[in-house]
């Protein structure tokens, strides 16, 4: 399997079609332009990449940057677009069972609704949305780890928002066992339930999803797009020039 580096972070290079047909186990994130920037700071996020077994690229605008650097990626993947992909191939097998675990107020029953029903079968055995702040809180997550076990489920989907859905995940992987195939996929779950918009297609094509999310929730995003975000166009001019050192290289 053919993979790129982008700055401290190895990511298959692979198509959606190929990724359905190779993904039976093992851990899946994709990352953004965030993702990458935060792999730079946060020692745990990084070791929850480190431990992942699929990273794919979710971010039109490092696509782009791909095929000027001479490093193209084939397609974007994105976790928003992924998931429904994943379900809609698995229709009609039954070995497949998801529990999904994310989103607030709720959200995680609504997709199990909307994508059972839309599949046609329940392809989604069980939703749990936590409480705010609840990886803090031990007792909770021991209940979820339960929950998830006492499910039949062996595919678990988690949209808690980077950087928890990936250190939740690397946290207590261990401690489930009949779980093949885990799944970070951020803001996915709000789009399918309606809570929030996704930018349309053709903004999404010419890497201006970013600018539509921040019109909508300026307070929300302002820091994270027009301030942090920036530092990535840093870090790969240096990784360009050849001059971009893994922060936690050391450490490993």
């Amino acid at each position: 399997m053919k993979k790129n580096n982008i700055l401290n972070c190895s990511l298959v290079n692979i198509t959606n079609r190929e990724l359905l047909q190779c993904l039976t186990r093992g851990i899946l994130y994709t990352p953004n332009i965030d993702h990458f920037v935060l792999l730079q700071t946060d020692h745990e996020f990084y070791h929850a990449y480190k431990n992942a077994d699929y990273v794919t690229l979710d971010s039109q605008i490092v696509y782009f940057l791909s095929k000027v650097s001479g490093r193209p990626f084939q397609e974007k993947i994105a976790g928003s677009d992924f998931f429904p992909l994943f379900c809609e191939y698995h229709k009609n097998n039954p070995r497949i069972k998801i529990f999904v675990l994310g989103g607030l107020d709720g959200v995680s029953g609504k997709v199990k609704k909307i994508l059972n029903t839309r599949i046609g079968r329940e392809i989604i055995v069980d939703a749990y949305s936590p409480g705010l702040d609840f990886e803090k809180d031990e007792i909770e997550c021991k209940a979820i780890i339960e929950r998830i076990n006492n499910s039949v489920a062996n595919v678990l989907v988690v949209g808690l928002g980077t950087p928890k859905q990936e250190k939740w995940i690397y946290r207590y992987k261990s401690k489930l066992p009949a779980i093949d195939i885990f799944m970070g996929v951020g803001a996915t779950l709000d789009f399918i339930a309606g809570k929030q918009r996704r930018a349309p297609v053709f903004l999404q094509k010419v890497g201006l999803e970013w600018a539509f999310r921040l019109i909508q929730h300026p307070r929300k995003f302002m820091y994270r797009y027009l301030i942090r975000d920036v530092s990535f166009f840093y870090y790969f001019l240096l990784d360009r020039l050849k001059l971009y050192k893994n922060p936690f290289a050391e450490l490993e």
